[in-house]
């Protein structure tokens, strides 16, 4: 089992015992509102697209993973959602020396993941020519991982991004996606949809590190362990979740905690082969 070294930390304190589920799900529920309604104030402020700002001078870029070069990360919000939903992990992540931080807002009038996928390649690509590095990570929450892993394992991103964490992402299709039937793009989503069987395809020599962040209370998520990353060609860390639902992983304090872990760590590239593992963060 590959355990991330923040979380390693948290599985060696002293267990408590946890609520019982009813009492746990209606205070993952509250929260959830909570956070709905902070959501919903600060979503006008996401409509467009972010500022960029300055790159380095023009030169050759600096070779990631040198003390000179900092990874840019990518954030990319989930249905019917903008660049807003990330703004309280971004400043966790500047506050500890995230230098460069891209969003990026898709439209939710886009009918197909696919063209998502292919609008997020040309960001990746505009990013590292803006900050002359030539790898990202990216945080992608609910259909924003799914986009990215699109990208990654089926139009080869996978030699521009090293890291790829996604929050409440439904890699093997929920059969609970609102507006299902509807939407072409959720109707992707649907478990055994052509394009979750896409992703179900073999993926040999995939380079990208994935860490996705599953919660045993996450209502969108049918069944919940569909947000797990489960691919023998890919090496992947699924990290439960415990006490709050869908909407709070890209907010919670805890998740932020842990995400930067993730971003920082340099475990899997120790490894020469792909694994799949499992950890859990409160």
């Amino acid at each position: 089992m590959k355990v991330l070294p923040f979380l390693s930390l948290l599985t060696r304190l002293p267990g408590l015992p946890g609520p019982r589920l009813p009492t746990a799900l209606l205070g993952a529920t509250v929260l959830e509102l909570v956070v709905l309604t902070g959501h919903l104030a600060a979503y006008p402020f996401g409509l467009t697209q972010e500022r960029r700002a300055p790159g380095p001078p023009p030169g050759p870029p600096t070779l990631s993973g040198s003390p000179a070069a900092e990874r840019p990360v990518v954030l990319l919000h989930g249905f019917i959602d903008n660049r807003s939903v990330f703004v309280l992990l971004r400043r966790a992540l500047a506050r500890h020396g995230r230098r460069h931080l891209a969003s990026l807002n898709y439209s939710p009038l886009t009918r197909d993941l696919r063209t998502a996928a292919e609008l997020l390649g040309r960001h990746v690509e505009e990013v590292c020519a803006r900050t002359g590095q030539r790898e990202v990570d990216i945080v992608g929450h609910s259909l924003g991982g799914l986009i990215a892993r699109y990208y990654v394992q089926r139009l080869g991103g996978d030699h521009r991004v090293r890291t790829l964490v996604t929050l409440g992402t439904p890699h093997g299709g929920t059969a609970v996606a609102p507006g299902a039937g509807v939407h072409p793009i959720v109707r992707q989503m649907r478990g055994g949809s052509p394009l979750i069987e896409e992703l179900r395809l073999p993926a040999p020599g995939c380079r990208t590190r994935f860490v996705s962040f599953w919660s045993e209370l996450d209502q969108v998520m049918v069944p919940v362990e569909t947000a797990c990353v489960d691919h023998p060609d890919l090496d992947a860390v699924n990290v439960r979740v415990t006490g709050i639902g869908h909407l709070a992983l890209p907010v919670h304090p805890a998740v932020a905690a842990a995400v930067r872990e993730a971003l920082e760590s340099q475990e899997a590239r120790a490894s020469s082969a792909p694994s799949t593992g499992t950890s859990s963060v409160a």
